[in-house]
């Protein structure tokens, strides 16, 4: 299917079921392990409250923001989670610098396989960069991508993104890392 195909829009509280599908999906998949923190069998034994917040946008009260990518038929095909990290800025370190940078953290990205390399990612991305940028005073949008998720590095590169030279241990696995990268507001 080609990118024009697809619909882009922000999951509202009610939509919590598919968002579990699709969500259950993507910690079913191959490529989770280097994706997510959290597991299929950990997730799959949320009661739906946790789907309803996990659902809510952030403007509704909720944590986060996600964003899906449905298809002609209407099955959700991809999705991504902001974070607003907008209001977490730390106290002034020793050196008078500013504390954490203003910005959304993307977290949650996961397209089905059979719709990878269709031009779905970049529409949802887009999608959330300009969702971003109307929404919040974040400087940036940010998120990890683990070290050895090449293909996902080579992607926001293409889009924008450049690594910041800052890692992390990957947290259910320490010994490996993840890169940040951002993307700064125009």
């Amino acid at each position: 299917m080609g990118h024009e195909g697809y619909r882009i829009r922000t999951v509202r509280a009610d939509d919590w079921p598919a968002l579990k599908e699709l969500r259950l999906a993507a910690l079913s998949d191959p490529a989770a392990r280097v994706a997510f923190v959290s597991t299929y069998e950990d997730s799959s034994a949320q009661a739906d409250e946790f789907w309803r917040g996990r659902a809510t946008p952030i403007v509704e009260g909720g944590n986060a923001t996600s964003l899906i990518a449905a298809d002609r038929d209407g099955r959700w095909v991809a999705m991504l989670a902001l974070l607003d990290e907008t209001g977490d800025r730390a106290v002034q370190d020793e050196s008078g610098d500013g504390g954490a940078p203003q910005q959304m953290h993307v977290v949650s990205v996961y397209v089905r396989p059979e719709h990878r390399g269709t031009g779905v990612a970049e529409r949802l991305f887009r999608a959330a960069v300009d969702w971003s940028w109307e929404n919040t005073e974040a400087e940036r949008v940010g998120l990890w991508v683990h070290s050895d998720n090449v293909r996902a590095r080579a992607f926001y590169r293409r889009i924008g993104f450049a690594e910041t030279g800052e890692t992390m241990a990957f947290p259910t696995r320490p010994d490996e890392l993840e890169y940040e990268m951002v993307l700064p507001r125009p």
